[in-house]
Parts: structure tokens; C-alpha cells; sequence
């Protein structure tokens, strides 16, 4: 019995981890992108926005290869459904992973924009904070289909 809870906490232990970090690096994105309309246009906005971009695929990184695996091979080991409802959720991610890519790809690092470009950047920004939104919602979800769901029956184990 010792070494099946032994087992439980050397698969799972780690995954509250990897979760608790990558709520840590939503909070840090969320807090940048809060301060990011702020910012006086030129060098400071271009800084801040390259933070912003390079938290934002930090933050999407982990999700998809960390976070999002973990959470799959750990409802995988219950059998209750739990996996498909996870990818189900996971293809519903996908929409706003595309959108912050395209939001990184458009914005980060332009110099010396004009006021149609700023306007731009804006609108693209508020489309990506509703898109992020949704998202966290969405991997809420997920954790708690995945993970905190199982959490008893690890303990169990």
C-alpha cells in the first residue's frame, strides 16, 4: 500500500507543480497585459509589448507541452472519460492560440507607429484579451476535468 500512494505522489505530486506554475505565468501575463494600454508610445511601449509577446508564448509553451500533456496522461490513467472531454476542450484552445500567435507576429517590436497603426494595435489587443479570457476559462476547465477531479482517487492509490 505504501509503495502504490508512494506511486500516486511521484506521478501526480509533480503535475500540481507544473499547474501552479503555469497559473503563476497567467498571472504575470494578465498583470503585463492590464498595464500594456499605459505605456507612453515609443521605446517603453515597444519594451512592454516585447515582454508582453514574450510572456504570452512563454505562457502558451507551457500549456501545450507541459501543462496540457500532463493533464491528459493523467486523466488517461482513470478511464472515466475524462480524456475526451479534455480534447474536446484542448481543440477549443486552439482558436485563441492561433490569435496570439498572429497578435505576436503582428506587434512585436514595431517602432514609431502612426495613430492608424496604434489604433490597430489596440483593437487587436482588446480581440486578444476577450480571446484569452475565453481561454482561461476554457483550461479552468480542463484542470478541472483532468486533474482536480482525480485528485481523491490519487490520494487513494
Amino acid at each position: 500500500m505504501l509503495e502504490k500512494c508512494r506511486n500516486a505522489k511521484e506521478r501526480w505530486g509533480g503535475v500540481s507543480r507544473i499547474i501552479d506554475h503555469w497559473l503563476e505565468q497567467r498571472q504575470a501575463l494578465i498583470s503585463t497585459f492590464i498595464k500594456l494600454p499605459d505605456q507612453p508610445v515609443g521605446e517603453p511601449l515597444n519594451n512592454y509589448i516585447s515582454l508582453f509577446c514574450s510572456q504570452l508564448i512563454d505562457y502558451l509553451s507551457s500549456g501545450h507541452f507541459e501543462v496540457y500533456e500532463q493533464l491528459l496522461r493523467e486523466g488517461d490513467e482513470f478511464h472515466d472519460g475524462s480524456v475526451e472531454k479534455g480534447q474536446k476542450l484542448l481543440c477549443l484552445i486552439q482558436r485563441s492560440t492561433d490569435m496570439a500567435l498572429d497578435f505576436n507576429d503582428q506587434n512585436n517590436g514595431f517602432t514609431e507607429p502612426t495613430l492608424s497603426e496604434l489604433r490597430e494595435f489596440l483593437n487587436s489587443l482588446s480581440t486578444l484579451g476577450e480571446a484569452l479570457e475565453e481561454r482561461f476559462e476554457i483550461e479552468d476547465q480542463m484542470i478541472a476535468v483532468l486533474h482536480t477531479s482525480h485528485k481523491e482517487q490519487a490520494a487513494e492509490a
